[in-house]
């Protein structure tokens, strides 16, 4: 019912900054609260941050207060707004719909393909 579309990763250097984006389509998807993993090579995929139906957000303590989630007025479109990069954030980035607030993988219904971060120092 829902599709998901990342787009806006690339290579940049420490310190830099990028914004992600992922468009939405769907009947329902204004009612889903919409999440912001990433994932690591050889690492787990992390929580790193979420917003709700009511544009309430709530971040991961990983991203130390740099990065920053929003939403289109449409709702169709949310956004990583990621400042002060270092290579440590090099992943691929996924978004993914859920319908409850979680920093669980398991509360999700959707996911996005994913887009890779690639930051250099």
């Amino acid at each position: 019912q829902v599709q998901l579309v990342e787009s806006g990763g690339g290579s940049v250097q420490a310190g830099d900054s990028l914004r992600l984006s992922c468009a939405a389509s769907g009947r329902a998807f204004r009612t889903y609260v919409m999440g912001w993993f990433r994932q690591a090579p050889g690492k787990e995929r992390e929580f790193v941050g979420a917003i709700s139906w009511n544009d309430y957000t709530n971040y991961s303590n990983s991203v130390n207060g740099r990065f920053t989630i929003s939403r289109d007025n449409s709702k169709t479109t949310v956004y990583l707004q990621m400042n002060s990069l270092r290579p440590e954030d090099t992943a691929v980035y996924y978004c993914a719909a859920s319908h409850t607030f979680s920093p669980s993988l398991d509360g999700y219904d959707y996911w996005g393909q994913g887009t890779q971060v690639t930051v250099s120092s």
